[in-house]
């Protein structure tokens, strides 16, 4: 089972989930998207945030983030009841998981992407509102994973194909921007022409014309 949240603290509303429990969160673990993004902090559920495409982590707006902060402070049962918790976060592709971990259990490859946000008690009404758009469901997250990872390469497919199709375009252009600059004369030295401005077949009294 997993939750998912509205945050209508941004325009268009951003998507949080988490999962029910550890088991659950190794689910999310395993078939997170690109686009999602961890927040994790003392012995807590692992939340996720479901940025819109083209959205970076790294500016997230401050509002969303305290948002994502409250709800894993409010998911810790030993982080919700102190103040002055710092939470941190990373990109789903940041997280790092090996056999050697316990259950629910994840480190980084890069620590340097981790960044923090000290939440310094817990907000009431940001909870609140959260937990009134909170939904259960039974998502396939594999199939969820596949699918997105299908469309995915779908995308880069099309993408691919139009960037053959404008290079194509461009090389014929040069092409023939080539051709009409190599043959732009091509037209003055026809048999035509080059006897009409030749004085072999000329009359003998041609030049009484310039005379």
């Amino acid at each position: 089972m997993v939750y998912y949240f509205e945050s209508t603290s941004v325009s268009p509303p951003a998507f949080i989930y988490v999962g029910k429990d550890k088991v659950e969160n190794e689910e999310l673990i395993k078939y997170g998207f690109e686009e999602d993004f961890h927040v994790d902090k003392l012995s807590s559920a692992h939340i996720y945030l479901r940025l819109n495409e083209g959205d970076s982590w790294e500016n997230i707006s401050p509002e969303l983030l305290e948002d994502c902060a409250q709800l894993t402070k409010a998911n810790s049962i030993e982080g919700n009841k102190k103040d002055n918790q710092t939470v941190i976060y990373t990109p789903w592709s940041n997280l790092r998981k090996d056999g050697s971990m316990a259950v629910g259990q994840v480190s980084f490859h890069d620590p340097k992407m981790v960044k923090r946000i000290l939440v310094k008690q817990r907000e009431n009404h940001i909870v609140n509102r959260l937990n009134k758009t909170k939904e259960e469901k039974f998502p396939d997250l594999r199939l969820e994973k596949e699918s997105r990872l299908k469309e995915l390469r779908q995308r880069e497919q099309a993408s691919r194909q139009e960037r053959k199709k404008e290079e194509a375009r461009v090389a014929r252009e040069r092409r023939e921007k080539a051709y009409q600059r190599d043959h732009a004369y091509d037209d003055l030295f026809t048999e035509e022409n080059l006897a009409g401005s030749s004085n072999q077949d000329r009359k003998e009294d041609f030049l009484d014309d310039f005379m």
